[in-house]
């Protein structure tokens, strides 16, 4: 009777092992997103009789600079702003300079 007596501690041994849960594993935290990035400070504004001067500036290496300064110095008189080096940086003007569309709804100002 010593056999089944040992089957029976063997089997009592696995069940033990079958029924029992695995530990969870642990987790570092999630950490906190990222702060969004600080919008681009705003130019303050221009006035209107340095328009001409400002958009010569930018528009200095354009392909079609009598057009660039037609333009600009439209975008310039409406938002009163233009954005500095002759091309990019038109957050600096706020959403009148990057949100300016022509009829073709094309962005105007360059």
């Amino acid at each position: 009777m010593q056999v089944s007596s040992e089957a029976e501690e063997n089997n009592s041994r696995f069940s033990n092992i079958a029924s029992a849960t695995p530990a969870k594993p642990t987790y570092a935290p999630n950490p906190s997103p990222a702060p969004a990035p600080a919008p681009a400070p705003l130019l303050p504004p221009v006035d209107i009789k340095e328009c001409p001067s400002l958009c010569e500036g930018r528009c200095l290496l354009h392909s079609r600079p009598n057009h660039c300064k037609r333009v600009c110095k439209t975008c310039c008189e409406r938002c009163r702003c233009v954005p500095p080096g002759t091309a990019g940086n038109k957050k600096m003007c706020g959403k009148c300079y990057t949100d300016m569309t022509t009829h073709g709804n094309k962005l105007k100002c360059p």
